[in-house]
């Protein structure tokens, strides 16, 4: 029998599950056998709740879904408050959800940057000091925080979310230090990933098709990634294979950042 990640008898609230990322993250950790509790700002009876649910279910394990708007800053609360009475309590958290809020330095006002730091940065703080009392239950319990290369390397134009990435390392560290032993945290900071948000940013330029084949190139690897490469990044970390593995973040970018100079 090959290597696996069993997640069996875990169970996890996964941040922005109704795409992307988050929608592969909790299948994954499904598949792994964990129990998922997830989030999006949509109804449950939209496209994307009942595509969680089932790509959860599909496996076996338990799926709950609730509506929450991150950006409110009493919403983590109340859906860690939602999960632990249907689960009876959490052993990962998996803080996912975010938007690219990309206005430049200078074109970039007030009520841009507060957006972005409240849903980008201070939404992960609180969604895991919500669960924090629940996950020192776990032995251990888990935090992974999912950024972006952004905080690493960025690009013209890309300010205030490159600031809110830049700083959920720095929260990474805080939690691993301060939280310890009885809770990991680590987080994943992914690069170009074939999700929506990235389709957005190619469709803004006067031929897509031709930016997308520009941005490959622009790779070691030759391609942008998949969700499901993170997700399984993810579950890994989660897992007791990675117990040795806490404060740190890991960039998975197709070896974009270790590029010096484009040639």
């Amino acid at each position: 029998m090959g290597l696996e990640i069993d997640l069996s008898g875990k169970r996890a609230f996964v941040s922005g599950v109704t795409s992307g990322i988050g929608a592969a993250i909790a299948k994954t950790l499904a598949q792994a056998g964990c129990d998922v509790a997830g989030c999006g700002r949509g109804a449950a009876d939209q496209a994307g709740a009942a595509n969680f649910i089932q790509s959860v279910e599909i496996y076996g394990s338990q799926a709950l879904y609730l509506k929450g708007d991150l950006s409110n800053e009493e919403t983590p609360k109340a859906l860690i408050s939602e999960t632990i009475q249907v689960f009876q309590g959490i052993d990962i958290l998996v803080s996912n959800a975010g938007r690219n809020i990309f206005r430049g330095a200078k074109a970039c006002s007030n009520s841009d940057w507060e957006e972005c730091m409240n849903l980008d940065l201070a939404a992960h703080w609180r969604l895991s000091q919500a669960a924090y009392p629940h996950l020192i239950e776990a032995t251990p319990g888990v935090i992974v925080i999912i950024g972006s290369n952004h905080g690493w390397t960025t690009m013209p134009g890309c300010f205030p979310y490159n600031v809110a990435k830049a700083g959920l390392k720095a929260m990474v560290q805080s939690f691993a230090i301060e939280w310890g032993p009885n809770i990991r945290t680590v987080g994943i900071a992914p690069g170009f990933i074939e999700t929506a948000g990235n389709q957005t940013w190619f469709d803004s330029f006067d031929d897509p098709a031709a930016e997308r084949a520009r941005t490959e190139s622009l790779h070691p690897v030759g391609r942008i990634g998949s969700a499901e490469e993170i997700a399984c990044l993810c579950a890994f970390l989660a897992s007791p294979m990675s117990g040795f593995t806490s404060g740190t973040t890991l960039c998975i970018d197709g070896g974009r950042s270790a590029v010096l100079q484009d040639l």
